[in-house]
């Protein structure tokens, strides 16, 4: 399964601006994509709200899993980016 670790670029963290970008990219591909602090349970990225329940702040690490690499890569790429700028 295609997997990469990022960091969370958003100065606010995965809160609600970025979450909703990225679970709205996470929902229009057509397989699961998860999203997992270093250890943590992995949660759905098609979902804000849970996206949201991470807690995840800027700098932190953040996998990315999926059975897409293409989709994989966009996701990790969203995760990286300060969306809320």
């Amino acid at each position: 399964m295609p997997s990469k670790t990022v960091t969370v670029g958003s100065s606010v963290g995965l809160h609600a601006r970025p979450a909703a970008l990225i679970a709205q990219a996470a929902a229009a591909g057509a397989t699961p994509v998860t999203l997992a602090t270093a250890g943590g349970s992995p949660i759905d990225a098609g979902s804000a709200l849970m996206i949201m329940t991470l807690g995840a702040k800027q700098g932190d690490e953040i996998t990315v899993d999926g059975a897409d690499q293409a989709l994989v890569d966009s996701i990790a790429d969203l995760v990286s980016q300060d969306l809320d700028a």
